[in-house]
């Protein structure tokens, strides 16, 4: 038959379909690289191209090994937050000098310890180190980066192995983490209290799952009961006392059944985006004195990292465009609107307030507006 080539009748799809080269492949493997603890050229618009590494399980010899490379000091790139914590303006990235001088436990104290102060000049970072930050951030690091100015690399051909990046890149990465996404499994799971549920499971192109979970028979051309719930281990799984993330998650699935139906979105967005690790961080800082807020932009990072794609584009696939919204975060409901979204109604999910998690709850409504009434107030005071 006239067409028909030895793949039976199918259409052709070219090798080259198999290998992305693309600026979006290219932060993946970025990505990966940072999270084994290997070094990328991440290169600017005006071609300021550093070598980069994440500062995470920095050791002596780690540190030395990137001096040797280094014609001049090598330098540490924090996120703005991070440089206004060390007594910036916190406008924008920052770049501190490194002299020989300063030893790894330094360097690790500058990166994200509380109450330090830089006694070197923070400088402006420029846009590949930003990009840095940004890299260090997506793979759920500590947002700080050893850096060396390629032009200042003693033997260039010791990093002729390094993975390139641009900047640009960089940093559109995360609009277009939600189009990624992509449904690979379901099926149903019988939950205490709400036996008739479904989980289906969607991944992105960082292999990260994201799950919908079905509780009930919502009608979704309707208003349907929505809970966007990020993931908490230590509050989902173990009930931790610290948070009300644990009793929100069980409260909202509950009341899902008695309405006779809802959707959960399970996000993978542990602390507020940052990743488990960095949240065991900001807990210690928290356990020092400061509270949820300060915790996370003294590492680093905004107060909250996360956005909603994903969301959205777990909701469109199931056709849902009018939801009943079970959140006390306003933030939520403004997200769901702005991505076009009709939020017909928030439901509060007001769980128990106890001494372990009041001071969190209270900082909760008072720095990130969270509508709690004055549940929290007055024993919050007494803690003060």
């Amino acid at each position: 038959m006239a067409g028909r080539d030895e793949t039976g009748g199918r259409p052709r799809i070219a090798p080259r379909a198999l290998f992305a080269q693309d600026g979006r492949a290219d932060v993946q493997r970025a990505i990966a690289e940072f999270r084994a603890g290997r070094t990328v050229v991440v290169h600017g618009p005006a071609d300021d191209a550093i070598l980069a590494l994440s500062v995470d399980g920095l050791t002596p010899e780690i540190l030395d090994a990137m001096r040797a490379l280094a014609v001049g000091p090598v330098a540490l790139v924090v996120s703005r937050t991070r440089a206004a914590a060390l007594g910036a303006d916190g406008s924008a990235p920052g770049r501190i000098g490194l002299p020989d001088a300063v030893d790894c436990e330094r360097v690790l104290e500058l990166a994200g310890d509380a109450l330090v102060a830089a006694t070197e000049p923070i400088l402006a970072a420029g846009a590949a180190g930003g990009a840095a930050v940004e890299l260090a951030k997506l793979a759920h690091l500590l947002p700080a980066v050893l850096t060396v100015p390629m032009c200042a690399i003693a033997d260039a051909a010791a990093t002729g192995f390094a993975l390139r990046v641009a900047s640009a890149d960089v940093m559109a990465f995360r609009s277009g983490h939600g189009p990624s996404l992509r449904r690979v499994s379901g099926a149903r799971v019988p939950l205490p209290g709400a036996t008739d549920c479904e989980f289906v499971v969607f991944r992105d192109d960082l292999g990260e799952a994201w799950t919908l979970i079905r509780v009930g028979r919502p009608r979704m051309d309707d208003v349907v009961p929505v809970r966007l719930h990020s993931a908490c281990l230590t509050g989902d799984a173990f009930r931790s006392l610290r948070c009300d993330c644990g009793d929100q998650l069980r409260m909202a699935i509950e009341r899902m059944a008695q309405l006779g139906g809802g959707v959960l979105l399970y996000l993978d967005q542990e602390g507020c985006g940052i990743g488990l690790a960095n949240k065991m961080r900001a807990y210690r800082l928290q356990d020092a004195g400061l509270d949820t807020v300060d915790a996370n932009t003294t590492l680093g990072f905004e107060q909250d990292e996360r956005n909603y794609d994903a969301a959205v584009r777990m909701l469109r696939a199931q056709g849902i465009e009018r939801i009943a919204l079970m959140t006390n975060n306003p933030s939520k409901v403004a997200a769901m609107r702005n991505a076009g979204i009709e939020v017909v109604e928030r439901l509060p999910l007001l769980a128990p307030v106890g001494g372990e998690n009041r001071r969190y709850l209270d900082t909760k409504r008072r720095r990130a507006g969270h509508l709690f009434g004055d549940a929290t107030a007055p024993a919050a005071k007494e803690d003060a």
